[in-house]
């Protein structure tokens, strides 16, 4: 039943498809039911050591499991969603694709023997000025599904030089390169990780990232992302 309150606060604030712009339904959150059954979805499920996503870290970082939702193609209705999250103020969208995508992996048993959570962070002012870490919205989404603790504070970003937007794998890889630092190796020694970004171009970001976790030994890691760029 949906109550009285949800139909007045969508008659006053009707919210809007990420992907086409059409108002959504009652029944429907983030994207619309068309939209849904349209996106681009990797199907990662169906292996998770051998899919688009994990091939993409192959000898470069040891990644027990890997998976993305849908794949991202710049300036396409789906680049929209990721757009919106990062730069237009709408973490629910974020969180809410996230849950969805949580729920699809659980069956599948993707979440099975990990220990925890941590997002890609941002700096202190690119935080300040968002207002939020989009991969920490998404963290914290898949950890309620998935009932597996976030880890905030086992690094830190310490450099923010330029957008990876527009630059080709070696300028993303040299751009991230020390960007990162561990800060509490004991959050993560003898664990398996989860590392969890918005979207995935190259990889060079969460290998920066799982470099230094691997630096308190004994660490496992796997990636999700919500969107993945096929090369």
């Amino acid at each position: 039943m949906i109550s009285f309150w949800s139909r007045l606060l969508d008659f006053i604030s009707p919210r809007a498809c990420a992907v086409c712009g059409r108002r959504l339904s009652l029944q429907e959150e983030a994207i619309c039911l068309s939209c849904n059954v349209e996106l681009p979805r990797t199907d990662c499920t169906q292996d998770f050591l051998d899919n688009d996503v994990a091939r993409t870290f192959w000898g470069r970082i040891p990644v027990e499991r890997a998976a993305a939702l849908f794949y991202y193609t710049p300036q396409s209705g789906v680049s929209r969603i990721i757009y919106q999250l990062k730069y237009q103020h709408h973490p629910e969208i974020g969180a809410t694709l996230a849950r969805q995508f949580a729920r699809e992996l659980i069956p599948a048993l993707f979440f099975e023997g990990m220990d925890a959570i941590v997002p890609v962070p941002l700096t202190k002012r690119r935080q300040r000025e968002r207002g939020y870490n989009q991969s920490a919205i998404i963290a914290h989404a898949i950890g309620e599904q998935a009932q597996l603790p976030v880890i905030t504070n086992a690094m830190e970003r310490l450099t923010f030089n330029q957008s990876q937007t527009l630059k080709h794998r070696w300028e993303r890889n040299e751009n991230v390169e020390q960007a990162f630092r561990l800060t509490h190796p004991d959050a993560v020694c003898g664990r398996h990780i989860l590392l969890v970004d918005d979207i995935i171009t190259t990889g060079a970001t969460l290998c920066a990232c799982a470099s230094e976790l691997l630096k308190a030994g004994g660490v496992r890691v796997s990636v999700l992302s919500l969107g993945f760029t096929k090369s």
